[in-house]
């Protein structure tokens, strides 16, 4: 219920869109081990949402909620890594973590996944293997993974 409070509020469901009161929310529920809210309270501090922008503390939020196997979590962590917000950028770490997501079938996860094989960014280079994340991101709908599959198959 506390997590769901904080939904509305981040959202204005029902309500007056307030982030502070979201936060409270998300607070109380991320505190007793709610995954949703541990990610979600990442996400306000990582975009300074009804508290100051902190991307360490976003960063301590998601791998929380990664302790629980939360698939958003692991991606956001990806995201945190790839560009260096409130950790050191490291493109291996990156790639652990969308790994982790897209395993789960986070097709946001399968699509940057796919992105770091296509660049060779903390993997070795490998068409292959981004064409198969591109592909199963596009098989759920991933417009940019569509793109990408396109851009790659099109002589």
């Amino acid at each position: 219920a506390q997590y769901n409070l904080g939904v509305m509020y981040h959202n204005g469901y029902g309500v007056t869109q307030n982030y502070q009161e979201a936060v409270k929310w998300y607070l109380k529920a991320a505190q007793q081990g709610h995954a949703g809210a541990q990610n979600n309270l990442g996400i306000m501090y990582e975009n300074g949402y009804g508290v100051t922008q902190d991307y360490q503390e976003a960063v301590k939020w998601y791998l929380k909620a990664d302790q629980q196997g939360h698939a958003g979590a692991q991606y956001n962590l990806g995201v945190m890594y790839h560009n260096g917000y409130g950790v050191t950028q490291n493109y291996q770490e990156a790639v652990k973590w969308y790994l982790k997501a897209a395993q789960q079938g986070l097709a946001m996860a399968q699509n940057n996944l796919g992105a770091m094989y296509e660049n060779g960014h903390g993997v070795t280079q490998d068409y292959q293997e981004a064409l198969k994340w591109y592909s199963k991101a596009s098989q759920q709908g991933h417009l940019k993974a569509k793109s990408n599959l396109i851009r790659l198959t099109t002589p």
